[in-house]
């Protein structure tokens, strides 16, 4: 590594340079800071049974995750645009001080509503450590090499979530679930020292733009209440309840408003000019749409193996670390080959992306008849293809703005994807449900209509737990035991008509999620290709114009 890879960042920033060993040092940190981040979204999974029994909080149990979310998911955009006015340096240091701040408070919570709150603490620390780690990356290497290393750092995502459920579930056993948050603080202190003193500390060129505090106020009351509202409806709440509609129309007249204020002011938080650059449209377009797929295929597929081929638990994460290896060697093969091969980003990406299609629409065909090795074999293909689309439309974003913007550019892949990630699991949770019950009037014996009481028939029809959980199997099989050898061969015959209706309803999910996948290619094939810079700013003439938005120097 040469010395000329401090240039990207001297382009922008005043900074004496960085030697090879500083930069490093300063990649590791990234990565560790990344991983820390990423982790917390997963090692918390299995460790939730024992809090829920500690805690008393079944009613709200999904909060310990929908909290940090919905906090890390606000903060993003925001994140993006003020290290674009003061440097990333700080800002970095004092998103993981208030991670760690927030993990100690979560391994301290003596009540589930105060560890929802300590969990939402944590989500805004780690959601400006996702932000700033993309952008860190193109301060420090020009775009014709930042892919290999945006590839690595993509690849922490799925590091992460291959590792995290088997800590937590080791570390809750062999300690107790307080120590998944406090193991965060001998990781994290190390990479602080690492950023204080090896960290760019560089000031911005010219005069600084000031804060706008009202956009940013703006943006987090148009992303929280629609969240919130996206993780209510079809769970804890009817999709016509008033909570959930008022939720859903607040956030979209926040949003409006948001974007009015934003063209009239000089100074605004998001230029939203910069999404008018053809680049960056479509390749935002496809990040939200690759969300929809990614969140419900890592949310669907554990469910396809216990539900279904009747994995257990165990048995099931076991089966997901390959799809997930898929998306870590993914990640970091597409981002070596975009740099090797002079960053043919759209059509790396039509491959990648297309791959991931042909994974989804392999899943949508499963029935109650699929074989471990068949579902096995098509999580990896899709795991794959998403892989390789997680550096390509990142790095095709930075390639297209001018350096002033590139923390708000970059940070809006991020913000899409897990935008994407929200709707599409509300969306995929109310139409399997839906299918589910469908199914279930089609697939139930008719001899069940008359002999089930009305009920347990209702129970059965509306929910697959049956399937899920070891009790409510043995209490259902016992109930038509009773009736005797004609009641246990209709216990056998609604057992199977429960699998194969949630083996239709998760393939139509799949299914929904190829078709969006399927726009997604279509809208790659629209992305304008443009030779990735050698250097930090956009070259004259070569990257697409933003509309009111002035070049870089």
């Amino acid at each position: 590594m040469s010395e000329t890879k401090a240039a990207p960042f001297q382009s922008a920033w005043k900074d004496p340079g960085l030697t090879p060993r500083q930069i490093k040092l300063t990649l590791i940190g990234v990565m560790f800071a990344m991983f820390l981040a990423s982790l917390d979204q997963t090692i918390v999974a299995t460790a939730i049974p024992k809090i829920m029994a500690d805690l008393d909080g079944f009613d709200r149990f999904t909060w310990i995750s929908t909290a940090y979310i919905v906090a890390s998911t606000s903060v993003v955009l925001i994140t993006g645009a003020v290290s674009d006015v003061y440097g990333r340096k700080w800002l970095f240091v004092g998103a993981i001080l208030i991670f760690l701040i927030g993990s100690a408070l979560a391994a301290s919570s003596s009540s589930m509503n105060g560890l929802i709150i300590y969990r939402a603490v944590q989500g805004i620390g780690g959601g400006m450590i996702m932000a700033l780690s993309f952008v860190t990356i193109a301060d420090l290497f020009p775009p014709r090499e930042r892919a290999k290393y945006m590839g690595i750092i993509s690849a922490m995502f799925g590091v992460s979530s291959v590792l995290g459920p088997t800590l937590g579930g080791f570390i809750t056993d062999q300690l107790s679930w307080h120590w998944i948050f406090l193991v965060n603080i001998p990781m994290g202190i190390p990479v602080i020292v690492l950023f204080i003193r090896l960290f760019p500390n560089g000031r911005k060129d010219g005069p600084k733009r000031k804060i706008d505090v009202v956009g940013a106020v703006l943006i987090v009351l148009a992303i929280v209440p629609g969240l919130l509202g996206l993780s209510w409806g079809g769970n804890q709440y009817e999709w016509s309840d008033l909570i959930v509609m008022g939720s859903l129309v607040f956030s979209a007249v926040m949003m409006a408003v948001f974007v009015i204020y934003e063209m009239k002011i000089p100074e605004p938080l998001l230029p939203l000019a910069v999404f008018k650059n053809r680049i960056v449209g479509i390749a935002l377009l496809v990040s939200l749409l690759t969300g929809f797929a990614m969140f419900g295929a890592i949310f669907f597929v554990p469910l396809l193996f216990q539900g279904v081929l009747g994995a257990s638990p165990t048995a099931s994460g076991s089966f997901l670390t390959p799809m997930m290896l898929g998306i870590v060697f993914g990640a970091a093969i597409s981002g070596q080959v975009l740099a090797r091969t002079g960053g043919h980003y759209r059509r790396q990406g039509l491959v990648g992306v297309s791959i991931m299609a042909i994974g989804m629409f392999l899943l949508s065909r499963v029935t109650s008849d699929t074989t471990h090795a068949y579902a096995l074999t098509s999580a990896v293909i899709m795991g794959f293809g998403l892989g390789t689309s997680f550096p390509l439309f990142t790095i095709a974003i930075q390639n297209g703005v001018p350096q002033q913007y590139l923390g708000v550019a970059t940070s809006s892949a991020q913000f899409f994807r897990s935008i994407g990630g929200s709707i599409g699991l509300a969306l995929f949770g109310s139409y399997m449900v839906r299918q589910f019950q469908n199914g279930m009037q089609d697939n139930l014996p008719e001899q069940a209509f008359a002999v089930v009481p009305p009920q347990l028939l209702e129970q059965i029809t509306s929910n697959p737990n049956a399937l899920l959980n070891a009790q409510g199997s043995e209490g259902l099989r016992s109930a038509f035991a009773a009736s005797g050898e004609s009641g246990i061969a209709l216990g056998e015959q609604v057992f199977e008509a429960i699998r194969e209706s949630l083996a239709g309803a998760i393939g139509d999910v799949f299914f929904l999620a190829f078709i969006f996948v399927l726009i997604a290619v279509v809208a790659t094939t629209f992305i304008r290709e443009v030779p990735l810079r050698q250097r930090g700013g956009p070259q004259e003439g070569r990257s697409e114009s933003v509309p009111n938005v002035p070049p870089s120097e």
